[in-house]
């Protein structure tokens, strides 16, 4: 499973994103060989290669569970857009970034924000079940199927803090914690467990 996440400089927002989702799938699949199957990566638009996460969006990071620990900026290319299995990017702008590079990936090319409120009405019957390294791309296309019931617009994009006090990079950084729940509980179940489970009486 390779998820994306997409922002401008790849310092701020995306690093969040990728950090507390790669937190998130190892506290969900600690004891499961799946872990080692998942991927997570971020890039940016305008990303200046090798840069060091900002310091404010770093330790909102920390503080949410994650680690800034070795992380360097990476501009997003062709290459990275059509590998991943689902990519989720920060604004609509990200978005149209992708799909120029990648234009074949729209069932898998969604905003962090419309891919995550979609979760609750989107139909994931027999998704916990389905291998991990499919899960993402399955995911993308339910997903998909269930875009059309909302409208996209500027609440979808997360505002980038950069240049900003400690406390916008924090409120970014939880805004994306939030967002980032639902969809991790979806990708990362272990289906060892499902298949484990007693049936129910």
């Amino acid at each position: 499973m390779r998820l994306l996440f997409v922002c401008t400089g790849n310092i701020c927002r995306s690093p969040v994103a990728e950090r507390l989702t790669m937190a998130r799938a190892s506290q969900a699949l600690a004891d499961s060989p799946e872990l080692t199957r998942i991927e997570v990566v971020s890039a940016g638009t305008r990303a200046e290669p090798g840069a060091a996460m900002a310091p404010h969006s770093a330790r909102a990071l920390e503080q949410l569970g994650g680690t800034a620990a070795g992380f360097r900026a990476r501009r997003l290319t062709a290459e990275l857009a059509e590998s991943a299995d689902l990519v989720l990017t920060l604004a609509r702008e990200h978005r149209t970034a992708v799909l120029g590079l990648a234009p074949r990936g729209l069932r898998r090319t969604f905003t962090l924000a419309e891919a995550a409120e979609p979760v609750a009405v989107a139909d994931l019957s027999g998704l916990a079940l389905v291998p991990m390294e499919q899960r993402a791309r399955e995911l993308g296309l339910r997903l998909d199927a269930a875009r059309s019931r909302r409208q996209s617009g500027s609440a979808d994009d997360v505002a980038d803090p950069m240049g900003h006090r400690a406390a916008v990079h924090a409120d970014v950084a939880s805004r994306i914690h939030r967002a980032i729940g639902p969809l991790a509980d979806v990708l990362f179940t272990s289906v060892r467990d499902r298949l484990s489970a007693p049936l129910p009486v």
